[in-house]
């Protein structure tokens, strides 16, 4: 994929995410979450010429935007994002983690994302 598919997939998935929560599907709504968060910043990797292939190059690369933006909230959303992927599969998650959880991830794609777009990657 490359980065104005990651934009798109990003999008695509958080809107899903709110559709299956709404439905009651906590399971599905948490792994649509990772996946917003993680194509979001992938998004922003490719686009300064970088991939990520494992999930420790995907944390790593999420703490240096943090620092480079100097912007601990692009931590603390991909650490939600991680704990909705590892909910996804053990459905651990009390109802307020869910709610707070679900505005961390949301952040971390608009903080990558702003309105939607990479700049002139998805022009």
């Amino acid at each position: 994929m490359n980065a104005k598919e990651h934009v798109r997939t990003a999008r695509e998935s958080l809107e899903a995410s709110d559709r299956e929560f709404e439905a009651g599907d906590i399971l599905q709504g948490s792994e649509k979450l990772w996946g917003a968060a993680t194509h979001a910043l992938m998004a922003v990797m490719q686009s300064n010429g970088q991939t990520m292939k494992s999930h420790r190059e995907m944390q790593n690369a999420a703490r240096r935007l943090a620092i480079e933006r100097n912007d601990v909230l692009i931590l603390a959303g991909f650490d939600a994002a991680e704990r909705f992927h590892i909910n996804f599969y053990h459905g651990y998650m009390e109802d307020w983690q869910i709610a707070d959880g679900r505005e961390d991830v949301r952040g971390i794609v608009e903080r990558l994302l702003p309105n939607g777009t990479l700049g002139s990657i998805v022009d």
